[in-house]
């Protein structure tokens, strides 16, 4: 079974903060202001846009997040345009006021785990499938497993937010937006998390199309799914990519769903990595998830 470990979190500013995804605290020691900007290599051609300080980076290893590798990339927009972003963890997208921001909520319990923020309840949330040019737009297959990922949320009893489905280029006052990252290696997907009540817009999917319609419908379904606030289950480990590599030491700014059974589910369709053989649906744990939070 081919393992594909390409998911990742990213978050904009319509969006809350961290999602997706790794490691160990760092001590921090003091200094100058000077000594706070820390410019790598990787950074000269955005450095101008962001510049990352010990104080950033104090904020981060306070949530429990890995500071090693901390850069500034330029995140890719649906037009083409670039965003410069503060990349952690190699899959992390922060701009520098979320950073600033992130703050602590309630504690873990159990095991499957959402964010701090979440979308507000009651909220129909209109999203829309990108079918420009360039190489952005879906395809027909990706369309197809865009509708169903969708009717995954809206066939759901007991969950009190809807999503309306559309497909064109106008996502300007659309609430999520799916489209083609064609810049991007690997095969997956890429999301954040919600923000001040609001769905993360910005969802990528990436090198699916040569897969069945049942996994790319899994990998939509995952980042919709951090989009509404859902974190990976097996954030700990990462145990469904071949790894023992924690995405961050508890609580990790992570709460457990009470109901969800403890131990490794490789059956949620929020674990870290997908395999080729996905069907696409949600577990019993995901289902409790999402009822618990909305």
């Amino acid at each position: 079974m081919k393992k594909i470990t390409i998911f990742s979190i990213v978050i904009l500013s319509s969006l809350f903060l961290l999602q997706s995804c790794q490691q160990e605290d760092v001590i921090l020691e003091d200094g100058s202001q000077a000594e706070e900007e820390i410019i790598t290599s990787d950074q000269e051609a955005t450095a101008d846009k962001i510049k990352i300080t010990k104080a950033m980076l104090k904020k981060l290893s306070d949530f429990y997040l890995n500071t090693e590798d901390v850069k500034v990339v330029d995140f890719l927009l649906p037009d083409g345009s670039t965003k410069p972003m503060v990349q952690v963890e190699e899959d992390i997208m922060l701009s520098e006021e979320q950073i600033m921001e992130l703050s602590f909520g309630r504690g873990l319990t159990d095991r499957n785990y959402h964010t701090h923020n979440l979308v507000s309840q009651g909220s129909n949330i209109s999203i829309i499938g990108y079918t420009g040019s360039g190489g952005y737009g879906l395809t027909q297959k990706e369309r197809t497993a865009l509708q169903w990922a969708v009717d995954n949320y809206n066939i759901l009893s007991g969950v009190s937010i809807s999503f309306t489905l559309t497909f064109g280029t106008n996502y300007q006052n659309k609430d999520m937006v799916v489209y083609n990252n064609p810049l991007q290696s690997g095969s997956g997907g890429s999301a954040g998390f919600p923000s001040n009540g609001s769905p993360n817009k910005f969802i990528q999917i990436f090198g699916l199309n040569s897969f069945t319609t049942n996994v790319i419908e899994h990998v939509i379904t995952h980042e919709i799914g951090h989009s509404v606030g859902f974190r990976h289950t097996d954030w700990e480990t990462r145990q469904s990519c071949g790894q023992n590599v924690s995405e961050g030491i508890e609580p990790y700014g992570a709460n457990a769903i009470p109901g969800t059974s403890a131990g490794y589910n490789p059956d949620s369709i929020m674990v870290a990595c997908f395999s080729s053989s996905e069907d696409g649906e949600f577990d019993t744990d995901d289902i409790i998830g999402l009822q618990y939070m909305y």
